[in-house]
C-alpha cells in the first residue's frame, strides 16, 4: 500500500514523457506503414514551441489554422527516415484523438525492398530533457526497437536480404 502511494506520488511530481512509433512494412502495398503515438498535452508543448505561440490549443486552433496542419508540420520537423542512406518522402496520411493520445498516421510508398531503415525521432525533446521516443520496426522479420533520446535521436535498423 505504501509502495503504490509513493510510485504515485512520484510519477504525479515527475511524470512520464514518451512517444511510440511503429514502421511497419506492408508486402502487398510495397510500403512502410507508420504510425507515432503522442500525449496530447505533449504534442500541444511541442507545437507551440516550434509556432512560438503560448497560448495555441492544438485540438481548437484559431486563425484558420487546423489540427491536421499544425501535426502534420511538427512530425515533418522531428520526425525523418531514411531508406538505404537516402531521405524518404513522408506522406501524412492524417490523425485521430484516442484518449489522451494523438495517433498520426504516415506512409512512405514504393519501398521494393531495402537494407537499412535510418530513424530520426526528436519529437518533444525540445520540451522535456527526459523524453524518450520508442521505434518499433517491423521488415520481414521480428521486430526491431530503439529507445531515442534528446542526446541519442536516432538508430539505423539494418535488415539482411532474405
Amino acid at each position: 500500500m505504501i509502495h503504490s502511494l509513493i510510485y504515485s506520488f512520484l510519477l504525479w511530481v515527475h511524470p512520464i514523457h514518451i512517444s511510440v512509433t511503429e514502421i511497419n512494412y506492408n508486402e502487398k502495398s510495397k510500403s512502410l506503414q507508420i504510425t507515432s503515438r503522442i500525449f496530447v498535452d505533449e504534442l500541444e508543448l511541442g507545437v507551440r514551441a516550434q509556432r512560438k505561440e503560448p497560448e495555441l490549443d492544438i485540438l481548437t486552433p484559431k486563425n484558420g489554422l487546423t489540427t491536421e496542419q499544425l501535426i502534420k508540420n511538427y512530425m515533418a520537423a522531428h520526425l525523418k527516415i531514411k531508406i538505404d542512406g537516402k531521405v524518404a518522402k513522408l506522406n501524412f496520411l492524417g490523425y485521430e484523438k484516442e484518449d489522451i493520445s494523438i495517433i498520426s498516421y504516415i506512409e512512405i510508398e514504393n519501398i521494393k525492398k531495402l537494407k537499412t531503415i535510418e530513424v530520426f525521432n526528436d519529437v518533444i525533446t525540445e520540451i522535456h530533457d527526459d523524453q524518450s521516443n520508442l521505434v518499433h520496426v517491423t521488415y520481414k522479420a521480428p521486430v526491431k526497437s530503439a529507445r531515442l533520446t534528446r542526446e541519442t535521436n536516432s538508430e539505423v535498423f539494418t535488415f539482411s536480404s532474405k
